[in-house]
C-alpha cells in the first residue's frame, strides 16, 4: 500500500480534503479493491477461524490466582525441592505461571488431546467430536492460545516437546513454526508407542506417534542421551553396590580420534596406562610391567578422551581399574552417565516406549485399579524426551496437559537414577475427578511408596508436592479497580508471591502480614497501607537471619522506592 498511503498523506498535508473529495473517494475505493485482491490470494501458513473461548474471557476480566490445598501437601524430605500440582483450566494456570515463572522453565513437555473426533476434550464446556465442522479450528485456537502463553515461561535456551499423532501433526508443525520460528525446529522423533497397531477401517494401522521439539531461541539445543547401562550391546556389568561398570572398548568408549593429525604431529593424549600385576595399581606416570596403549584392533593409534590428571583421579576415586581378559588386560570404568552420551536419533523403537506395556500397566499397578485413564504414556518415553530436551539435573519441567501425571513420575524416576534435583509443575483440570483421583494419587504413591496388585512393596521415589486450585478474583473492570478490591486482592496474592519466590512453606499469617520460608530464604507480604506494624515485622524477619524479600502494599507503583534500603 505505500503509493496509496503516500497519496493520502499528500492530500492531508496540502489541506485539500474538502476541495478534492472526489480524489479522496477514489483513493479509498482503490484501497478497498487492493484489500479484496489480497484477501483472495493464497497464503502459505496456518490460517483458521478464530473461535472465542470462555476461560480466556474470564481471565481477561478477572484476576487469575491460586489457592493452596494444605491437606494434599506431601513432604517426604524437607531438603528436597517442592513440586507443584495445579488443578484448574490450563489457560488459567498458564496465566498465573506467567507471573510466577516467566523465563524460569527449562523444558515444557505436553501431550495434548489428539483431536481424533473421539469426544476426548471440550471447548467451552462442550465435547468436540468428528461431526463438529469447526473441529480443527477449535483445536488450533485452543492449543495456540496456550502455547503462546507457555513460550513466555521458557528460558532463552529452553525447549518445548509436543507429542502428537498424524491427525494434527501437519497443523502442529505450522503452528510451532509460527510461534517459535521454523529455524528453531530442533527435530521430530517417531516413537513406536503402539507395537500392536491401532485398529482402523480402510487406513494404515498406526504403531507410532511423534515428539516434536522446538527451541525458544538459537541458544536451545538437543542434549545427548546418557548411555544406558542395561543396554546389552555395550556389555555393561553391575557391581555388588548396584553401580554399573563398562570395559573401555577402543573406538567406542574411552578413546577418541586418531593420535596423529594431518601434519603428522603426535597428540599428547597418546600415552600408555601402566598396571602393576602385584598391587593392581594404575598410573600414567609411574611405570609398571603392563602397558596399555590406546591402539584399536586395526592397529591405529588413537587418543584417550581423558588427560593424565583425570585418569589418575578416576583411579584414586575407585572409578577406573584393570582386569585380565584371556591374554589381554582390559580397562574398566564405573558408569556415571557415560563418558560422552549418544546423539538423539529420529526413530525410537525400543519396547520400553510401548504405552500399553509400560503406560497402562504401570498406572494400573500404581493406582491399584484398571483403566483409570485412557492411553497413559510410558514413563520411559517421557524420561527420554526430557533428557533430550535438557541435560541439566536441576531442570524445571512444566506439563500443562498433565493427565495421569506421567511427566511428574518421569521426573522423580530421573532424579532417583542420577541423584538429580529436577522439579516439575503439572497443570490439569479435574474433569471426572482426574486431578484428585488419578494425577494426585499417582504422585502420592510414587513419592511415598505403595503395594502393587501382587502385594509387593514398591519403594518410594521421594520428593515433595504442593497442591493448588485455580481461582478467579472478580474485580469488575481491570482498569477501574476500587480501593476495597485492591486490598482484597492483596490478601489473596500471598501464595502466588510465595510461588514466584520459591518459598512455599507458610509459617505465619495474620491481618497484617504473611511469612513464607524455604531452607534458603524468606518471603514476607505486608498487607496494609498503614505502616503501624511494619517495624514489628522487620524485627521478626531480622531474627530469622535468612535472606529476605519483603513485599509492601501500596496504592501506586514505586510508592516506597526511596523509603527503604536493602
Amino acid at each position: 500500500y505505500p503509493d496509496l498511503c503516500h497519496k493520502f498523506k499528500n492530500l492531508m498535508e496540502q489541506n485539500l480534503i474538502d476541495r478534492e473529495t472526489k480524489n479522496l473517494t477514489k483513493v479509498i475505493e482503490e484501497l478497498k479493491l487492493e484489500i479484496e485482491f489480497l484477501k483472495k490470494q493464497k497464503k502459505y501458513g496456518l490460517v483458521w477461524d478464530e473461535k472465542p473461548e470462555e476461560i480466556v474471557s474470564q481471565c481477561e476480566e478477572n484476576i487469575p490466582t491460586l489457592k493452596a490445598v494444605k491437606n494434599r501437601e506431601i513432604i517426604s524430605d524437607g531438603l528436597l525441592p517442592i513440586n507443584l500440582l495445579i488443578e484448574g483450566d490450563n489457560y488459567h494456570s498458564l496465566s498465573v505461571l506467567n507471573y510466577t515463572h516467566k523465563e524460569k522453565v527449562d523444558v515444557i513437555y505436553i501431550d495434548p488431546p489428539y483431536n481424533t473426533g473421539a469426544r476426548d476434550w471440550r471447548y467451552n464446556n462442550d465435547y468436540v467430536d468428528s461431526e463438529d465442522p469447526y473441529r480443527h479450528s477449535k483445536w488450533i485456537s485452543f492449543l495456540y492460545k496456550r502455547i503462546r502463553l507457555a513460550k513466555n515461561l521458557l528460558k532463552p535456551d529452553g525447549v518445548i516437546c509436543v507429542t502428537i499423532d498424524d491427525y494434527e501433526l501437519a497443523r502442529v508443525l505450522m503452528m510451532l513454526d509460527e510461534i517459535f520460528g521454523s529455524e528453531n525446529h530442533l527435530g521430530t522423533i517417531v516413537i513406536r508407542n503402539n507395537p500392536k497397531g491401532r485398529m482402523t477401517n480402510r487406513k494404515v494401522s498406526l504403531v507410532h506417534e511423534y515428539a516434536v521439539l522446538y527451541g525458544k531461541t538459537d541458544l536451545s539445543r538437543i542434549a545427548k542421551l546418557p548411555e544406558n547401562p542395561e543396554d546389552k550391546s555395550h556389555s555393561y556389568k553391575q557391581d555388588q553396590d548396584g553401580s554399573w561398570y563398562l570395559p573401555i572398548n577402543l573406538r567406542k568408549q574411552g578413546v577418541d580420534s586418531l593420535a596423529v593429525n594431518k601434519k603428522g604431529k603426535l597428540s599428547d593424549r597418546y600415552f600408555p596406562i601402566y598396571f602393576d600385576l602385584k598391587t593392581n595399581k594404575i598410573s600414567v606416570t609411574e611405570k609398571y610391567e603392563v602397558e596399555i596403549w590406546p591402539i584399536d584392533p586395526s592397529g591405529e593409534k588413537r587418543i584417550w578422551r581423558r588427560g593424565k590428571d583425570a585418569i589418575e583421579d578416576m583411579y584414586l576415586s575407585g572409578d577406573l581399574w584393570v582386569k585380565k581378559s584371556k591374554d589381554k588386560y582390559q580397562i574398566y570404568f564405573k558408569f556415571k552417565g557415560g563418558l560422552s552420551g549418544k546423539m538423539v536419533q529420529s526413530i525410537w523403537s525400543d519396547t520400553k516406549y510401548s504405552a500399553s506395556e509400560h503406560g497402562t500397566r504401570i498406572l494400573d499397578q500404581i493406582l491399584g485399579k484398571r483403566e483409570q485413564f485412557q492411553y497413559p504414556k510410558s514413563p520411559f518415553a517421557v524420561m527420554d524426551c526430557l533428557l533430550a530436551s535438557s541435560n541439566s539435573k536441576e531442570a524445571l519441567v512444566v506439563d500443562f496437559f498433565a493427565g495421569s501425571g506421567t511427566t511428574g513420575h518421569a521426573v522423580l524416576e530421573l532424579n532417583k537414577l542420577d541423584s538429580g534435583s529436577r522439579r516439575f509443575i503439572l497443570c490439569t483440570n479435574n474433569e471426572n475427578n482426574i486431578c484428585e483421583e488419578v494425577t494426585y494419587n499417582r504422585l502420592s504413591n510414587v513419592i511415598n511408596g505403595y503395594k502393587n496388585k501382587k502385594g509387593e512393596t514398591v519403594h518410594s521415589l521421594g520428593g515433595n508436592l504442593a497442591y493448588y486450585k485455580a481461582d478467579l478474583v472478580d474485580v469488575g473492570k481491570l482498569h477501574k479497580i476500587t480501593d476495597e478490591l485492591k486490598i482484597k486482592i492483596t490478601y489473596q496474592a500471598g501464595e502466588m508471591i510465595a510461588i514466584r519466590e520459591d518459598t512455599l512453606n507458610e509459617v505465619e499469617k495474620n491481618s497484617w502480614w504473611q511469612i513464607f520460608e524455604s531452607n534458603e530464604r524468606i518471603t514476607a507480604v505486608y498487607f496494609k497501607e498503614n505502616k503501624e506494624k511494619i517495624d514489628e515485622l522487620i524485627k521478626i524477619l531480622e531474627n530469622k537471619n535468612l535472606p529476605t524479600i519483603l513485599y509492601i502494599f501500596g496504592w501506586g507503583k514505586n510508592e516506597y522506592k526511596n523509603e527503604y534500603s536493602i
